[in-house]
């Protein structure tokens, strides 16, 4: 099957091209990841999408293709957190401390995902083992490589694609609860509408780290997402009085150091227990925003004590 009539839909010029249905963006994607679609059509498809914005029903087409296609699931989570920042200004990856107290609640993490271009200090596989037992993390690559071809298609066409943001709505373990980091804010309304239209019921989306769901503890964070199938849109306060950047030019955390208490770095600390709690507040293990901050702030007390807290 060709790709052109989908290139027609969305190309055809001003005042005759228009915005795919959910139902013609699944067909368009299934014909690219089965492998039929000629790359020159893939290509035009995606940078025209990228030209005028995609809409929330294309991106759930396309997110549904994708988990149609990929027939060998990850095993059920609790939590599905995927991880496709890319960039050289993002640090070192706290969201791996947060992600391990939340396991440490009792929760199991899926987390998936591709990080390219990125310093060997920001490196989320290089520091995976840090996230701890329960949270699982499946590459790309290996999850689906017809899905990988089109995400590096940024390197031929040298722009992203609206692929990064299907990636983020995979939800390849079908938990319940997802939580997602976007660079651009704009994102965070159209990944929850598309997250509704494919039936997601628990979500919150964040303007993260370098596009990473972690937060930044001396900010106001505009929350958006889905609580029981409906949108919200919440305000999470400032935890901590420090005026700076996330992740600032030539810091240097020893994320091993800081875990195990031979490292003092109270911003760091707070990062981390402040995107935890957002992750538990999203799985509905308290109430309040407030309730999950403490919650985050009691578990990092006792990381190092044999599990007492459980879901």
């Amino acid at each position: 099957m060709s790709l052109a009539p989908y290139v027609r839909i969305v190309a055809r010029g001003k005042g005759r091209a228009r915005a795919m249905t959910m139902n013609e963006a699944q067909e368009a994607m299934t014909v690219v990841l089965q492998g039929d679609a000629a790359p020159e059509a893939v290509g035009a498809l995606l940078m025209v999408m990228r030209l005028r914005g995609e809409t929330p029903e294309e991106i759930a087409g396309f997110t549904a293709a994708l988990r149609a296609h990929v027939k060998n699931k990850l095993p059920k989570a609790d939590l599905d957190w995927p991880s496709y920042a890319a960039g050289r200004s993002r640090g070192v990856p706290l969201f791996l401390l947060a992600a391990r107290l939340v396991g440490q609640a009792g929760y199991s993490i899926s987390m998936h995902g591709w990080n390219s271009h990125q310093s060997a200090t920001a490196s989320v596989r290089e520091a995976i083992d840090l996230a701890g037992p329960d949270v699982t993390y499946t590459r790309l690559e290996t999850l689906s490589p017809p899905a990988f071809d089109v995400l590096t298609l940024r390197d031929t066409l040298g722009l992203r694609s609206c692929f990064n943001t299907v990636l983020r709505m995979w939800n390849p373990s079908g938990a319940q609860a997802t939580v997602q980091g976007v660079f651009h804010p704009s994102y965070r309304s159209l990944q929850a509408q598309a997250a509704q239209l494919l039936g997601q019921k628990e979500l919150s989306i964040i303007k993260g780290g370098g596009g990473e769901f972690e937060r930044h503890p001396s900010k106001d964070i505009a929350l958006f997402g889905l609580r029981e199938g409906a949108h919200i849109q919440q305000a999470a306060a400032p935890i901590l009085d420090d005026t700076r950047r996330l992740h600032e030019a030539g810091d240097t955390i020893d994320l091993h150091a800081l875990w195990h208490g031979r490292a003092d770095n109270p911003f760091a600390v707070a990062t981390v227990t402040g995107t935890a709690a957002l992750a538990l507040w999203t799985l509905k293990a308290v109430p309040t925003l407030s309730q999950a901050d403490q919650m985050a702030r009691s578990l990092w007390d006792q990381r190092h004590q044999p599990k007492d807290q459980s879901a």
